[in-house]
């Protein structure tokens, strides 16, 4: 009887352990009728996260069905709401709101994140978001839905909590967007507002002066050392006391890893991520491996660690897939590293900049870093195609992702 190999979550790090483990599977074909895996998600498809700042969201996605059959790789489509990791096993809920469980020998949670989203009065009501593609999508709608109001500056105004990498490419991206919305001569207003003392706090000395004067180019103004009480539907109230009137506040502060990782017994970070060890188990419970944004995972001996990215997840991907199958095949396991880091920011009409290691030393700006950007962001992270031998070799751990 086979064993099962089960897979939860279809996003980057979901999509590269099946590619990875079914890599593997097929590199050992005697024991390959001894391995069956399973990706459980609520859709064959992967969202484009990382672009969905980006307008017509809608389209940002790729499907992953012809990926998987390529690969034989098993779908179920559902939402997986409990783990049993005592009994190794998933219940699943599908659309229609029947329940079905699944058992498993090995167990990849890659289930990643959602943007943190505190108890601030009016933030549920009255704010967006590009943190799923449902937010992206109502943003959009919004936004255009604001063409038919008259001009004000309530209606021209946009404020971005949150100063850092999805803030920021948010904010740099408003100005033309809206424009292109409204039209060309209309006054736009964009506003980050930041708690902390500076925009791009994690980007370094280099390279936060050109990303502060990309954001001078853009017309965004920033607002550092304050922070949000309140939003209602005039605008948002600041910690200071000011009010900026205006119609979209848009929530870009903070990711947690999702809450069904809270359901792996486990120790975890401030972030809600699970701790691994080097193959990306999850130490305390046999037969679970976290990746991705579930798990905070060391990247070298050095202290650095996965940060919450599509490079590092999918990389994590990669290797927990190809370690799950390998103990159900007999084989030896591969340490995750990723020595290489690399930042590519996009800052809308003034270009991008693109940095390498983790002290991000500047190595690209302007149009030529936004050309390396738009290579990232349309071909380098999505799927590949849907031929078993073209698909199974893009996932070999040591070559995904390699900076």
């Amino acid at each position: 009887m086979a064993q099962r190999l089960l897979i939860i979550g279809a996003g980057f790090a979901g999509m590269y352990a099946a590619l990875s483990a079914a890599r593997l599977r097929e590199a050992h074909p005697a024991s390959a009728g001894k391995l069956e895996i399973v990706l459980v998600a609520p859709e064959p498809t992967l969202v484009v996260r990382p672009r969905l700042y980006e307008p017509k969201p809608e389209t940002l996605t790729a499907p992953l069905a012809r990926v998987l059959t390529a690969i034989d790789v098993g779908y179920v489509q559902g939402t997986a709401e409990t783990i049993d990791t005592q009994g190794r096993s998933v219940e699943v809920v599908d659309q229609a709101g029947k329940h079905r469980t699944l058992a498993y020998d090995r167990l990849v949670l890659a289930t990643g994140s959602r943007l943190f989203r505190p108890a601030i009065p009016g933030l549920a009501e009255h704010g967006f978001a590009v943190d799923q593609l449902a937010d992206a999508i109502k943003l959009d709608r919004h936004l255009h839905n604001l063409a038919g109001k008259p001009p004000s500056k309530v209606r021209n105004t946009v404020v971005v909590a949150g100063g850092g990498f999805t803030g920021i490419e948010v904010a740099t991206e408003m100005p033309a967007r809206l424009r292109a919305i409204f039209g060309a001569e209309t006054k736009i207003q964009v506003v980050i507002v930041e708690r902390g003392p500076m925009i791009a706090p994690d980007m370094g000395v280099e390279a936060r002066p050109v990303i502060e004067q990309a954001l001078r180019d853009c017309g965004v103004e920033t607002r550092c050392g304050v922070g949000v009480t309140g939003l209602d539907d005039a605008g948002v109230t600041l910690t200071d006391g000011a009010h900026i009137e205006s119609a979209t506040v848009i929530w870009a502060a903070g990711m947690r890893a999702a809450p069904l990782t809270a359901q792996v017994p486990g120790e975890r970070d401030n972030l809600g991520r699970l701790l691994v060890d080097r193959d990306l188990r999850v130490p305390t419970v046999p037969g679970v491996f976290a990746t991705g944004d579930a798990a905070k995972a060391a990247c070298d001996d050095i202290g650095n660690f996965a940060l919450m990215s599509c490079q590092h997840a999918t990389r994590m991907g990669a290797f927990a897939g190809n370690n799950a199958a390998a103990e159900l095949l007999g084989k030896p396991t591969s340490r995750y590293h990723q020595k290489g880091y690399a930042t590519c920011l996009d800052l809308g009409q003034a270009g991008a900049i693109f940095t390498r290691g983790w002290d991000r030393k500047l190595e690209l700006v302007g149009e030529k870093a936004k050309a390396t950007k738009q290579q990232i962001n349309t071909v380098w992270i999505y799927p590949p195609r849907a031929e078993r031998g073209v698909a199974l070799a893009s996932a070999e751990p040591e070559r995904v992702t390699d900076f």
